[in-house]
Order: C-alpha cells, then sequence, then structure tokens
C-alpha cells in the first residue's frame, strides 16, 4: 500500500533555520529515508515553498476566484511530502516516528493511503 506522510510545521520557523541548522536536519532526514530509498520502497519527496508562494483557487456557486497566497490561515503549515509503499499502517507510523525525531521542533506527520491514478489504468 502506499502511503502519503504529510509534513507540517510552523513555516517561519523552519525557514528561519541557520544554514548550519538546515543542513545538520536534511543530514538527519536523508538518514531516515536511506534505507528505504535502497529497498526501492521510497516514491517522490518534496519539500514545498512558503505558503506566502502559493495561489490557491476556490470553488462555490459561481465562477472560480483565485487567491494570491494560502486559503488556510493555521499555526501549522504543510510544508512537504513522503510517498512510500509499506505493507502495514504500522510500518508507516514507525518511519514518521522516525522523521518525526530526525526533526527538530513541534509539528506533526499525518499519514493517509494513497491512491495513485493514471489515465487507462485501474486505481491502485
Amino acid at each position: 500500500m502506499l502511503y502519503a506522510i504529510l509534513c507540517y510545521n510552523d513555516e517561519d520557523t523552519v525557514f528561519a533555520w541557520s544554514k548550519e541548522q538546515e543542513d545538520a536536519t536534511m543530514a538527519r532526514l536523508i538518514a531516515v529515508q536511506t534505507p528505504l530509498a535502497e529497498a526501492g520502497k521510497l516514491g517522490p519527496v518534496a519539500r514545498l515553498m512558503p505558503t506566502t508562494a502559493a495561489t490557491t483557487l476556490r470553488k462555490g456557486k459561481n465562477e472560480p476566484i483565485i487567491i494570491d497566497g494560502p486559503f488556510a490561515e493555521t499555526k501549522e503549515q504543510l510544508l512537504g511530502f513522503y510517498v512510500v509503499d509499506f505493507e502495514s499502517l504500522d510500518e508507516a507510523i514507525d518511519f514518521s516516528k522516525e522523521l518525526a525525531v530526525a526533526n527538530p521542533g513541534a509539528g506533526s506527520y499525518e499519514i493517509r493511503p494513497l491512491y495513485v491514478f493514471r489515465p487507462g489504468a485501474v486505481a491502485t
């Protein structure tokens, strides 16, 4: 089963890290990711630009409205995600716990089973 692991944190804190803090955090995260990558179980990993770079399309009864910036105003923002192939939710939770140790500060990891849609193919 593919799982999306969504990484939330306070972007003001994360984007204020010094180069040394950023490099050290990335080294710890890469150490957590490497075994999965070597086993062929790690899919795309992405870090999102700050919410100030976002554009939101809000739909309703009328024509969609385009808004500069994020729609939600929250204390935590979605900063990135992993796509990982695990046999069970327990494996996804264990991996997320390792990410939490490697990544300093507060925040959370949302774990969701993932469906992949490819035109002309059955969803998996």
